[in-house]
């Protein structure tokens, strides 16, 4: 059987399929008009602007292009170009046909998209209205919530719906579950009238529930929704004078076992089941004004590194789905990091600068989601300070090199500013507060250490590394674990490894990652669905689904 190709995620608006992309003034128009016949994968139509990965690939870079080259933006209006039709949601057959594995990381990467525009509207000034024109139904409902408002057109027939549990027997995949309750506060019975049943609610009875904020009639629905749009943007920071950075393409070399840019490595062993990453320092002089950062555009190093850290995270997640284990290593001077990090603190509200963090931000709480063991590599020549040392309290485990005999060569990390809150997780805190539990005494002797090169044994008693071997034992030490790691079930370690990394305190986020997405991976994987009588499998051939009856 010949393999499927690899999915690429870079794109940009002259290759769009599905998304129409429209500026005025401080509002930008997101709109869906779905291409049938464009899906992904051979074997089903994109009908009635339903979507496949493809489609949410479009979406990612269309709110990367309105974050970075169109900083007058302020509210972005998402809405359909078909007639009564605003999104139908995933495309069903294309989840009837697929993987199990394709499946959930479809719904991960959705997931990560819709939650990205809640980040931009918390962080970056950007607001979101859904112009809900049509029938909204499952994932185009979802789209719809992650939006800050949601209008819809009351014409009588236009409604809003979550069909998927009376419908397919599986649950709504990308946040729609959790974001009716912990972000709309519909009434739990409501909801649950709301969730099972397949023909939605409209027009009153939708804005009295809570499913949407206004309604709207057909001949005022648009003027509706621009002066709405307009309100919004006059609270917003984002510069209405300022002049966007183009993100050029990403430089990439695809080689068999590897994937090479310019700030990213990333060799395969495919017999270890292992991929060593490598993120590299900047090199040379750097900007340090708000005009030279801005001048230096997609070419600015923080930018540049997190496009294709970010790039190559994606692409070893849904491409690689036998390399369990990620090897996270750092290359370069750590002054050079902690310099770049000086330079993002201070120009941190300049709107490039900070939508870079976002970005950062973003890239990093990709990794903390990925279903791979995460293994730092503290070696001579590392730089894990600052923004790197992110890289290593993201992993499950650090081991950091000791060279008791050459202690000059012996690796060292830095802890920063930045690496107490500038890039929260999902949970809202800090990858060092989640390591410590937000325990004063442990994140104060951190901080007590903030600026110092800290060898392997200093770092160890802080408790900022798991392991200090020294050179005698590193080799077999690093060894020994990745065979153990490896032969472990891939799934027990995805439940274990999900479960530790964001234990504490929960949000509608860690609920979305967390809980939601553990029992729709679990949903797909039954009869009820899959099965050769399935929901899912028998859903437009006009059979009725046969149910184990059976609850779990």
């Amino acid at each position: 059987m010949t393999a499927a190709p690899a999915v690429e995620y870079q794109t940009d608006p002259s290759h769009y399929q599905h998304w129409k992309l429209s500026f005025d003034g401080p509002i930008a128009t997101l709109a869906v008009d779905i291409n049938e016949d464009a899906g992904l994968r051979p074997g089903y139509k994109l009908k009635l602007n339903s979507y496949d990965l493809g489609v949410d690939i479009e979406l990612n870079d269309a709110l990367s292009r309105i974050r970075f080259e169109h900083p007058e933006v302020r509210t972005v209006v998402v809405t359909s170009l078909k007639d009564k039709v605003f999104c139908s949601g995933a495309n069903i057959f294309m989840l009837g046909t697929s993987s199990h594995a394709w499946k959930v990381n479809f719904c991960k990467f959705t997931n990560e998209t819709r939650n990205s525009f809640e980040d931009s509207s918390r962080n970056s000034g950007l607001k979101f209205i859904a112009a809900v024109n049509g029938a909204c139904a499952g994932g185009g409902y979802e789209l719809a919530l992650a939006c800050d408002e949601i209008f819809l057109v009351d014409d009588r027939s236009s409604a809003v719906s979550l069909p998927e549990v009376p419908l397919l027997g599986v649950l709504p995949g990308t946040g729609g579950l959790t974001r009716v309750t912990d972000k709309r506060h519909v009434r739990h019975d409501l909801a649950d009238v709301f969730c099972t049943t397949t023909e939605g609610v409209r027009g009153q009875k939708a804005k009295d529930w809570r499913l949407v904020d206004e309604i709207a009639k057909p001949a005022v629905f648009a003027d509706k929704v621009r002066e709405r749009a307009l309100q919004l943007a006059t609270q917003s920071d984002r510069p209405s004078d300022a002049k966007g950075v183009a993100l050029t393409p990403i430089q990439r070399s695809v080689e068999p076992d590897a994937l090479r840019y310019s700030s990213v490595t990333v060799e395969i062993d495919r017999a270890k089941r292992t991929a060593t990453f490598v993120v590299k320092a900047p090199v040379g002089a750097q900007p340090r004004t708000a005009e030279e950062i801005v001048a230096a555009g997609a070419q600015w190093w923080p930018l540049r590194m997190a496009r294709e850290l970010d790039d190559a995270i994606l692409s070893m997640r849904t491409n690689e789905l036998d390399i369990g284990i990620w090897l996270i290593k750092t290359e370069g001077d750590a002054a050079a990091v902690l310099a770049s990090d000086a330079t993002l603190l201070a120009h941190k509200d300049h709107w490039f600068v900070r939508e870079t963090i976002g970005l950062l931000r973003r890239t990093l709480s990709r990794l903390d989601v990925s279903s791979r063991s995460l293994f730092a590599l503290i070696e001579s020549g590392s730089c894990f300070a600052g923004t790197f040392l992110e890289l290593s309290l993201a992993c499950d485990r650090s081991y950091m090199l000791v060279l008791p005999d050459e202690p000059a060569a012996a690796p060292g990390i830095v802890v920063s500013d930045v690496n107490f809150g500038l890039y929260p997780m999902v949970t809202g805190q800090s990858r060092l507060g989640r390591r410590f539990y937000d325990e004063a005494p442990a994140l104060d002797a951190v901080r007590g250490k903030a600026g110092q090169p800290l060898d392997g044994e200093a770092a160890l008693a802080v408790g900022l590394v798991t392991s200090a071997p020294d050179d005698i034992d590193w080799t077999d030490e690093i060894r020994i674990a990745v065979e153990e790691r490896v032969a472990m079930s891939p799934d027990a370690l995805t439940g274990m490894e999900a479960n530790l990394r964001f234990n504490g305190q929960e949000n509608m986020f860690t609920r979305i990652f967390g809980r939601l997405t553990a029992w729709q991976n679990w949903i797909f994987q039954r009869p009820n669905a899959v099965g050769e009588k399935g929901a899912l499998k028998v859903y437009g051939k006009g059979d009725k689904a046969q149910f184990d009856w059976n609850r779990v």
